[in-house]
């Protein structure tokens, strides 16, 4: 079971996070949702749509200005209590790797922390179990937060997403952060290349046995991209390609810019594994 704020999830229950980007910059929508209106527009469609999770960021991942923690904090804890007022009912998830953000935006509702940089402010652990909100642990191949993998090699990547993930996720129950509100990612593309996130992709039911709950963040990445050598905006059918493939494989939630067409996707797995009755059966019944 899967606990994240006032919500429970089955052990095969598939959740969508939904990505709402706080920034002038973002990688995918140029800061679409950088005011608030628009960013608000985006929940109330993400929720209507199937989101359970709302995944909210201040700082790209990717490289760009300097984003100090006032301004990352200025750019989410307001927002933060809105969505909290406005749906009372959504998971709140907030991307950052800085405690004292995190510490903000529990304050102001926040449900989760989701530490895409693989702990490098092991505080913000602390700041989770204080709260009692869920964390996820992502692998990031020890690479500094937003910078790009050069000429990063393993010798197992998926032994390296293990030791490291299971390391923070037991370390983060140990600080009292609550064992079924803790996830676990392999972290695609962040300290890895495009074929060891096609490796943690095959073989994701690896990270599946060890029995925490798994979130794959694949949306639009440039691993989809370099694959298939489409530019960003030509992603989603690679995205949605690998997002079954994950479904199969057994991960639980999944960060998305695409609800409703990875809702369908999820459906139609959850179907395919006899999980989920066909919404409609009449073909060759009459």
């Amino acid at each position: 079971m899967l606990r994240l704020g006032g919500r429970a999830f089955e052990a095969h229950e598939p959740v969508i996070m939904a990505i709402v980007n706080r920034t002038p910059d973002s990688f995918y929508d140029q800061g679409a949702t950088f005011r608030d209106e628009p960013a608000l527009a985006r929940v109330e469609q993400a929720v209507a749509e199937g989101a359970a999770i709302i995944d909210i960021g201040g700082v790209k991942a990717g490289p760009g200005d300097e984003v100090s923690a006032e301004e990352e904090a200025r750019r989410t804890v307001g927002f933060v209590a809105e969505v909290r007022r406005r749906f009372p009912e959504v998971v709140i998830s907030v991307d950052t790797w800085r405690h004292e953000v995190g510490e903000a935006v529990c304050e102001a509702g926040a449900d989760l922390l989701n530490d895409a940089w693989g702990g490098v402010d092991p505080r913000l652990a602390e700041v989770a179990a204080r709260y009692g909100a869920g964390l996820v642990c992502t692998h990031a191949g020890g690479a500094e937060p937003r910078t790009r993998p050069h000429r990063v090699t393993y010798d197992d990547v998926m032994a390296d997403i293990l030791r490291v993930t299971l390391g923070l996720a037991e370390r983060a129950v140990s600080l009292g952060v609550p064992r079924e509100s803790v996830l676990i990612d392999p972290g695609h593309d962040f300290g890895k290349n495009t074929r060891h996130s096609l490796e943690a992709t095959r073989r994701l039911d690896e990270m599946v046995a060890t029995g925490w709950p798994v979130l794959v963040s694949l949306s639009n990445k440039d691993f989809v991209g370099e694959t298939l050598d489409r530019p960003v905006k030509e992603r989603v059918v690679g995205t949605l390609a690998t997002t079954a493939v994950s479904a199969w494989l057994g991960a639980q939630v999944y960060r998305v810019h695409e609800v409703a067409e990875t809702r369908q996707v999820l459906d139609m797995v959850a179907s395919i594994a006899g999980r989920r009755p066909p919404a409609v059966a009449r073909r060759g019944l009459a």
